[in-house]
């Protein structure tokens, strides 16, 4: 948000001309000075480097023009160029253009500089910007040779390189290893489509379609007494004989030599097969009818970790497969995939016999920077294949498959020296060392090249514009099974229009062009890209330090990294462990990272190491914070005045909110210029984390329940730098938003005084009150339902005014400011005024005595229902006889206040006064609030003009309802969740129930109940009217 934006603007007086990072030259490290003539620059430093080459971009495009065929002549005159219209559309052109560009540096987010640490965006590489917009001038469709013949190739040696980069076998000399294909996608949604279609759904099912083909006077019938493969547990049959099981489970390399074993076991050629498999493939025939003629019951899955990214999802519907397919296999705490529970899921199948497309492990879960154990999902494979159970192992690296030029290309599992630190070259300011992975996630990351399938995005960790992702296969085969030509190909490796093997249509060559150029420069090995990436990971590596030890026990607020302290992993990993043990030693490590690392410049923390020993090393320390790679998930809790922890995980939500809405842009009013720092956020959702949500929240002090987690997130992509006390300054800024936000959730949740109003409704001999709830003030976070007496002079003028004005609602508030628990409700008196809904008050010093609640509810999030009521809606109804009441229950927020007095209640039997007395629940049988839920403003919902309003609003004057009484078994002031859960087997009543047809009688709030009094005002709105001045350019 725009307002209360942190600026610090004044510049330290101990830095050279008050700047806050003043670079100088480190010495020897190459590295870095290889690492900084890749990018533009945080302050354009590079800017004539990278101008110098736009220029040569633009005159090579006009010298190309010029000399096609130059005897044609200009095409556009002098005289053209010097005409009044000419010139006028020019003009208006370049103002347009000036402006857009105006606007752009104005709201554009600044990717480029170290400051920003939010979204996984970046300063893209200067290779990769000048290869795109080079190639953008030409504008080549890659969806076939004709039309980009050297973008193609770029294409095909782009695919090449990244396979290579993975670890794929690219020498088709190489015997026993098949070879690697890839190609370049528009990003990984697209890839992982691509997954679902070949990988999975058409691999799976080609068994099937062949044996049709086979069975019976079929067009391959002629093999089906000789044909013999190979199935999956092991041993050799006839293909025909096959059950559907086998069929389902044959392993990848088995189906994918079919097409080689007919045209050299039966001459069969290509063009046969092709017109065979058209007829009987799963493109042609589609999913469904497969799957009835083989009696596939039980739908086939497809496993990924539950923290998947949003295209699994979508790409399980788009091919037909189907979403709930998808199945989410839990995290562990660390938001990893869990090994045991994937072993549950494939152990269940097994038995129900319920084949498998695949299981993805994801190599850098784009939330939370998790590499999934790979080497572990392998090893399942493994064991079910013995057992008859094969699937697709596909690795979704989108996010870290450019972390694999972080090994050695030496790099053996196992080897003890991967769990040494790197070798640093360098020293003095700017001197940035290199940071390698932990052991377990180089080994994940090496295992890649046994995946089936991999989904890579240049556009990510290869500092490459949009749109770029890829998809590689360990064999090239696999790439036919989306096509409708050659299923074999020969391994000549001839140029090819390869727009055919993928599901897009037209796309951009620059996009290949672009990857390839970067991959070229930088290059796909550790002196490359490795490099740049070890930068990096060191970097963050410093941020996951501060995010791990800046709090301490006399902090207003608690930093809990979502990842594990080596000391937790130990303790959790240590059965003798005891929780007062486990704190203190993940006190003293901490302490341990303050001193060492904290306060500490680059060459301080190597110098130091020098003279430890190498577990003790700061390094090695700096390995283990954070996550697998260079995304860290974190969140916030803040303490009470009292040093108490807040254990609500709605108000720690709250003021991680507050903070990212602090440090992030989300309306044209705010000026990314003057925001510090960048941070972004997530959630942790509870069907999706599970067990990790819960152990993060436990860490935090927070209750255990089913609502989200809202965690801040950090990525951290630049290689610049963490010298000139630049990372310390920017966690500085971000600590005093902390504190400031802490301060306002405290005012939230501390301050019990306040003005209360009440609903009045009146009663034959007392008056009852309905306080006005607010979910998010802590004053008046309750439902709360009184009974009470006032005086009569104020009785009468209330009762008068009421009788000539009966569309009016009336109200009770306090004089001053009160603690309902403390006086009010203690006391049983107060003071008060009553007004009209129009704000008008009829009676001053109004005495209250007698002041009792019958219902008082605490509407903290930890009370409330995970889910509203279903097939019903739920009501407090109180009263006498002659007077009843009713008040909708606040079961779960956002929600609605729904009050009624005086209603006409039919029912059998009669309610008896004692009961009412005290009240009890009512159900309207046939309103359905989950159905409703959340509700519009109240201003749509009784008599609004808008496109949305409900003119016949259901809670209206004289409107009635089918419904059921039902005993209250909870104490007045219990709290839930369950207030409304009832014995449907206890029905007190059931009858009907009219509401009074006085307008006044009926009070609807959807507004004040779920308004945050301390929400910063949102002006989203305002980005069109922004936009809309490039446009005014234009006219």
């Amino acid at each position: 948000m725009g307002q209360d934006k942190p600026e610090d603007q004044d510049k330290p007086k101990d830095l050279p001309n008050g700047n806050l990072y003043t670079s100088k030259a480190p010495e020897d490290d190459e590295s870095h000075q290889m690492i900084s003539s890749l990018f533009l620059g945080p302050h354009a430093e590079n800017y004539e480097y990278f101008k110098s080459n736009i220029i040569n971009i633009l005159e090579a495009t006009r010298d190309a023009r010029l000399n096609y065929f130059p005897e044609d002549g200009p095409f556009i005159s002098k005289q053209v160029q010097a005409s009044a219209t000419f010139s006028k559309h020019t003009d208006k052109i370049g103002n347009a253009v000036k402006k857009a560009a105006e606007l752009l540096s104005k709201h554009s987010v600044p990717w480029w500089s170290p400051r920003y640490a939010a979204h996984m965006c970046m300063d893209m590489s200067m290779p990769s910007l000048l290869g795109y917009f080079m190639t953008m001038l030409y504008n080549p469709n890659n969806v076939s040779i004709e039309a980009s013949p050297l973008t193609m190739v770029a294409e095909i040696e782009a695919g090449q390189q990244i396979c290579e980069m993975l670890g794929y076998n690219l020498d088709p000399e190489v015997k026993d290893t098949p070879v690697g294909w890839g190609h370049i996608t528009c990003g990984g949604t697209v890839a992982n489509l691509e997954t679902f279609l070949r990988a999975a759904r058409n691999l799976k099912f080609y068994p099937l379609a062949l044996r049709n083909a086979i069975k019976d006077f079929g067009p391959l019938s002629f093999i089906g007494g000789t044909f013999v493969i190979e199935i999956c547990s092991g041993g050799r049959k006839l293909f025909k004989d096959l059950s559907k099981w086998e069929l389902l489970n044959l392993k990848v390399p088995t189906v994918l030599e079919v097409p080689d074993r007919l045209s050299v076991e039966y001459g069969i050629s290509s063009a046969f097969l092709q017109d065979t498999m058209k007829k009987y493939g799963i493109q042609s025939v589609g999913l469904g009818p497969l799957e009835r003629q083989y009696d596939i019951e039980n739908p086939i899955q497809y496993m990924v970790a539950s923290t998947r990214h949003y295209s699994w999802p979508k790409g399980g519907a788009i091919a037909g497969i189907g979403s709930e397919n998808v199945v989410g296999i839990p995290p562990d705490v660390e938001a990893r995939l869990d090994l045991d529970e994937l072993d549950k899921l494939l152990q269940a199948s097994l038995e129900k016999q319920q084949a498998v497309y695949a299981v993805v492990a994801i190599v850098g879960s784009t939330e939370e920077g998790a590499v999934d154990p790979l080497r572990g999902v392998l090893d399942l494979r493994n064991k079910y294949q013995a057992q008859g159970l094969s699937f697709v192992v596909h690795a979704d690296a989108a996010w870290g498959g450019y972390f694999a030029t972080m090994l050695p290309k030496d790099f053996k599992p196992g080897d003890p020296k991967n769990a040494e630190p790197p070798k640093q070259t360098g020293r003095g300011d700017g001197f940035v060392p290199d940071a390698s992975l932990r052991v377990e996630t180089q080994e994940d990351i090496y295992a890649m090249r046994h995946a089936d399938s991999i989904t890579v995005d240049p556009h990510k960790a290869g500092y490459i514009p949009y749109p770029a992702g890829s998809l590689c296969y360990r064999d090239e085969r696999m790439r036919f099974l989306i096509t409708w030509t050659s299923p074999y190909i020969s391994r000549a490796g001839t140029t090819e229009s390869i727009g055919i093997y993928g599901v897009e249509g037209s796309k951009p060559g620059a996009s290949a062009m672009s990857t390839w150029l970067a991959n070229r420069c930088i290059g796909t090995s550790l002196e490359g890209y490795g490099a740049l990436l070890a930068e990096v990971c060191f970097t963050i590596s410093r941020l996951s330090a501060h995010w791990a030890a800046m709090s301490t026990k006399t902090s207003s607020f608690i930093c809990v990294p979502l990842n594990l302290l080596p000391s937790e992993r130990k303790a959790m990993q240590d059965p003798s462990s005891t929780p007062e043990s486990s704190a203190e030693a993940v006190d003293q490590e901490k302490q341990k990272i303050r001193e060492r690392i904290l306060n500490k410049s680059n060459q301080e923390i190597i110098d130091e190491d020098a003279e430890r020993a190498t577990e003790d090393k700061a390094m090695v320390l700096l390995r283990a914070l954070g996550s697998d790679l260079n995304i860290n998930c974190f969140a916030l809790n803040f303490r009470y005045s009292d040093g108490t922890i807040n254990d609500d995980v709605e108000e720690a939500n709250y003021l991680n909110r507050r903070v990212v809405e602090v440090l992030s842009v989300d309306s044209p009013e705010d000026d990314p210029t003057k925001i510090p720092f960048f941070l972004t956020s997530t959630e942790f959702e509870h069907e999706s984390y599970g067990n990790c949500a819960k152990h993060f929240k436990k860490r935090l002090g927070l209750a255990q329940d089913e609502l989200s987690l809202f965690v801040l997130r950090n990525v951290l992509m630049t290689p610049f730098p963490t010298e000139g006390n630049f990372i310390d300054k920017m966690v500085n800024i971000f600590q005093e938003v902390i504190e400031k936000e802490v301060e306002v959730c405290r005012k939230r949740n501390e301050t019990k005084e306040n003005h209360h109003s009440f609903i009045m409704q009146d009663g034959s001999d007392k008056i009852y009150l309905v306080n006005r709830s607010m979910f998010y003030l802590a004053s008046r976070r309750r439902q709360l339902i009184a009974s009470a007496s006032i005086d009569d002079k104020s009785l009468s003028t209330y009762r008068d005014t009421k009788k000539n004005n009966p569309d009016e609602t009336f109200f009770l508030s306090t004089a001053q400011k009160e603690d309902i628990s403390a006086t009010m409700l203690s006391d049983g008196a107060f003071e008060a005024v009553i007004t009209t809904k129009s704000d008008k008050t009829i009676a001053q010093k109004v005495q209250v005595t007698s002041f009792t609640a019958l219902k008082d509810r605490p509407l903290n999030s930890k009370y409330r229902d995970h889910a509203y009521p279903s097939g019903h809606m739920p009501f407090y109804i109180y009263g006498t006889p002659s007077s009843i009441h009713i008040d909708h229950m606040l079961l779960r927020a956002p929600n609605i206040q729904l009050s009624a007095s005086n209603v006409t209640l039919s029912v059998s039997p009669p309610i008896s006064p004692s009961t009412l007395k005290n009240g009890c629940i009512l159900y309207l049988d046939e309103i359905q609030e989950s159905a409703m839920q959340p509700f519009l403003p109240t201003s749509e919902l009784v008599g609004g003009q808008g496109p949305t309003s409900q003119k016949n609003f259901f809670f209206q004057a004289g409107k009635k309802f089918k419904v059921s009484v039902f005993e209250d078994r909870y104490a007045v002031g219990a709290g839930g969740p369950g207030l409304g859960d009832v014995d449907y087997g206890q029905r007190l009543a059931t009858g009907e129930m009219v509401l009074s047809g006085e307008n006044g009688e009926c009070w609807v709030d959807s507004e004040s109940v779920n308004r945050d009094p301390f929400k910063r005002p949102s002006q989203t709105a305002k980005w069109r009217e922004e936009f809309a001045k490039i446009g005014k350019e234009l006219e």
